[in-house]
């Protein structure tokens, strides 16, 4: 059991952290328009065999279903989809079923999920989850976790907990790092309209727009990957 994990109103809330883990409105409504709509998915799909999402925040593995589901209804029959996420405080699998649950549409998804995460997660957690899908997971510290990876993304879901509470997820180092781990035109989407995040994303080399936020809030921030940037 996590034990900087609460269910306040049967939603999952980190104590650590002093935040829910998605948003209160519906989280999954918030990743579908801040997460993937905010990335050009899943248009950006349709014209291409191979994929991958990266992600600051795994939680409780609502963007990685979704993104799955969507793929799964939109990408043709020999594509391949790869999502890796950098997570500190991994769930364990029942307290990530029990957050899922709230959509029962998800559980053919989540309860795969749930069936293959290991009961004590370390190190990198690879799960090939059907032919079209590979999830991997990165437990640890984000910014030495990216150091070490070998790969880029096409889009990046920056979903680490509240700046004003997890600074350290918003850094200008980690935006460093998630900029050199972005494919040429790759993209990147964040529910947070900060500022201090938003010059963190530009100083890396990072487009950065706003955009209009989910559930009332006024803005939301995306962004393409300048070239020529170290």
């Amino acid at each position: 059991m996590n034990d900087r994990l609460e269910w306040r109103d049967d939603m999952p809330y980190s104590t650590a952290f002093g935040d829910h883990y998605y948003s209160r409105a519906d989280g999954r409504a918030e990743c579908d328009h801040v997460f993937l709509k905010g990335n050009g998915l899943p248009a950006r799909w349709r014209d291409t065999a191979r994929f991958t999402v990266a992600e600051l925040g795994f939680g409780t593995g609502l963007n990685f279903v979704e993104t799955w589901r969507q793929w799964q209804a939109c990408s043709g029959p020999a594509s391949h989809l790869s999502f890796v996420s950098f997570e500190g405080f991994p769930l364990q699998a029942g307290d990530m079923a029990r957050a899922l649950g709230t959509w029962p549409d998800l559980s053919p998804f989540a309860g795969a999920l749930a069936a293959a995460w290991p009961p004590h997660p370390t190190g990198t957690v690879t799960l090939a989850l059907d032919d079209a899908v590979t999830l991997e997971v990165h437990i640890g510290d984000a910014q030495d976790m990216l150091s070490s990876w070998s790969g880029v993304a096409d889009a990046w879901f920056l979903d680490g907990f509240a700046p004003a509470r997890n600074g350290r997820m918003w850094s200008p180092e980690l935006m460093r790092a998630v900029y050199r781990h972005t494919a040429p035109g790759g993209t990147f989407a964040t529910y947070t309209a900060a500022g201090w995040v938003r010059r963190n994303l530009a100083d890396a080399g990072f487009e950065v727009h706003k955009a209009a936020g989910f559930a009332g809030k006024r803005d939301m921030t995306q962004g393409v990957r300048r070239e020529g940037r170290p």
